[in-house]
């Protein structure tokens, strides 16, 4: 099942690049269209509450289908979506068209993760989801990066020729590499909602959102914080992109490792990076050598969020993979949308420097969930 793996990362990779690549060109689309950067943020933030809020149900509904025509139809609506957003349509157009592949981006990673585990031994279980969510590593060090400095070379419609080559060569990789594959046994919608019910699965959903707004409070406002606070241009960003996404690939693949032996010790581990990277970046300057040596750390520690959310939620819910899988996208994204939207406010009323102090936050709280859920774990 590791080429299923690896194409479900290679169409990660393509959503990733899709989602997370504004975040580099926000500063530039914010003054093209002459708004503030919080507005500008609506960008990520509404894309993220779309999934937020409709990822389960369209998971559900999409789980008795052939897996590979769900990932070629949720693939095919995001390479639709660059191509619009290459053209630089009105602001509302841009919004609604970033909309449209949040439906299914939920869907699809659920869908990829649950190809690549189909007949997998139960110890290769966490290196295969490891595979297809290191899609988000790999993003990190080399979609995300390279738009943001194609759009530094030419100008923001750049970053968005860059998604759409990515996502459609994704595309071709699904239906060239992909075989047919029809579920085999559609789980009733009954058995999967009974997951709602267990406490721990609550815990673990509101520790999976939390540790998610911990991380984008700071990094959705990425290139404004370090453009406003370090001094760096947008070139420079873009290397620190790169470099963020460097550390991120060996975190990912450590996290991997790390998760089969424990997995809310190895969710705790890097999460403690929300509490830490704040204090880093107060006290490392300008864009000197530490400041590059406090994002290669924060590269480190963020890279696994998702990947060790999922793991964490899963681990809570076995029994209903897909559908748990769809829960901790959309508990993720609501983490997403709260963190930058709660951010974005603070930045309008007290400046981009605080936003990592509102991680911090929001971090705090996560490990609180992973204590609360350790406890009634040992109780039972």
């Amino acid at each position: 099942m590791k080429k299923i793996a690896y194409i479900g990362c290679l169409g990660l990779i393509g959503i990733i690049s899709t989602e997370f690549g504004v975040i580099g060109i926000l500063p530039q689309v914010a003054e093209h269209y002459q708004i503030s950067i919080d507005k500008a943020g609506i960008l990520l933030s509404a894309f993220a509450l779309v999934i937020a809020l409709t990822g389960p149900l369209m998971t559900l509904l999409s789980s008795g289908f052939d897996r590979k025509k769900i990932m070629m139809l949720s693939i095919a609506i995001f390479l639709l979506t660059g191509v619009v957003s290459s053209l630089a349509p009105p602001f509302w157009l841009l919004i609604l068209v970033r909309l449209l592949p949040a439906f299914l981006q939920p869907v699809f990673i659920s869908t990829a993760i649950a190809a690549a585990l189909v007949d997998a031994d139960q110890k290769k279980a966490h290196q295969l989801m490891g595979i297809v969510l290191g899609g988000i590593a790999i993003a990190m060090v080399t979609t995300v990066p390279f738009a943001t400095y194609m759009a530094s070379v030419f100008n923001w419609q750049a970053s968005f020729v860059v998604q759409a080559l990515v996502t459609g060569l994704a595309l071709l990789a699904i239906f060239k590499g992909m075989p047919s594959m029809p579920v085999r046994e559609k789980k009733s919608y009954g058995m999967q909602l009974k997951i709602l019910k267990k406490p721990a699965f609550l815990i673990s959903a509101m520790m999976n959102s939390l540790m998610v707004a911990a991380w984008f409070s700071t990094y959705s406002y990425f290139a404004d914080y370090l453009g406003k606070v370090k001094g760096m241009d947008t070139e420079m960003i873009s290397y620190m992109l790169f470099l963020f996404g460097i550390t991120g690939v060996f975190a990912n693949w450590l996290a991997g490792k790390m998760l089969s032996i424990s997995i809310p010790g190895t969710t705790a581990f890097f999460l403690t990076g929300t509490v830490l990277v704040p204090f880093m970046l107060e006290y490392s300057g300008g864009s000197g050598w530490s400041t590059i040596l406090v994002i290669a750390i924060w590269g480190f520690l963020y890279a696994p969020t998702f990947l060790n959310a999922s793991a964490y939620l899963i681990s809570a819910a076995p029994h209903a993979l897909e559908f748990a899988n769809s829960l901790s996208t959309s508990f993720g994204n609501l983490g997403v949308s709260v963190g930058t939207m709660l951010s974005g406010w603070v930045i309008a009323d007290m400046g981009v420097k605080q936003s990592p102090w509102v991680g911090m936050c929001f971090g705090l709280m996560a490990l609180l969930m992973i204590a609360w859920r350790t406890l009634l774990e040992r109780k039972s």
